[in-house]
């Protein structure tokens, strides 16, 4: 089993934290009931990708819970899932991009956008819904109507935010090979 060093540790405290901070507090209420927009997952995907699947899981399963706590009708174990999930997803598809190298640029960008996209879908469009259905009974016409908002606008603002964190971050790394001598 791999162990988590104490950097990934303190990420993960301070992802999750950050994650409730702004999906608490930083949440712009939407039409759709029982949904806000939200910017929290731009931070979990960026997160995600610079400390892995597992800490994005962790990040995203345990400021979610503490977010649904906070609000007082107690945790929605489906929709906690969810973020759990895309933090997965979005950690996996990391490989994809060469963030440490400093080496991001459009192509990483897309690649970073389409991971995310997926990730969405996959936990708005399927394992939100689904768990909802199984867990707490909830009527399909409900659940599919928060899905396609919450994954709609959660990408939008994944892009935007998501693609702002991972631009800085790239910018502060050392391109391969540009200490080298010509």
């Amino acid at each position: 089993m791999k162990k988590f060093s104490v950097k990934t540790i303190v990420a993960i405290g301070i992802g999750a934290a950050l994650f409730f901070v702004l999906g608490r507090f930083v949440a712009i209420p939407s039409p759709v009931p029982n949904v806000n927009i939200c910017v929290q997952y731009g931070l979990l995907a960026f997160m995600s990708v610079v400390f892995g699947p597992v800490a994005g899981a962790l990040m995203g399963l345990i400021g979610h819970a503490f977010i649904d706590f906070s609000y007082g009708w107690g945790i929605w174990w489906s929709w906690v899932i969810a973020s759990g999930v895309f933090g997965l997803l979005v950690g996996l598809g990391a490989k994809l991009l060469k963030m440490e190298e400093g080496e991001l640029g459009k192509k990483g960008l897309i690649k970073f956008n389409i991971v995310q996209l997926i990730g969405h879908v996959i936990c708005w469009g399927g394992v939100a819904p689904v768990l909802d259905i199984v867990m707490y009974n909830e009527p399909l016409d409900k659940l599919f109507a928060q899905g396609l908002f919450s994954g709609i606008s959660n990408a939008v603002t994944t892009a935007i935010v998501g693609s702002l964190l991972c631009i800085a971050y790239a910018a502060t790394k050392t391109k391969a090979g540009s200490l080298t001598k010509e």
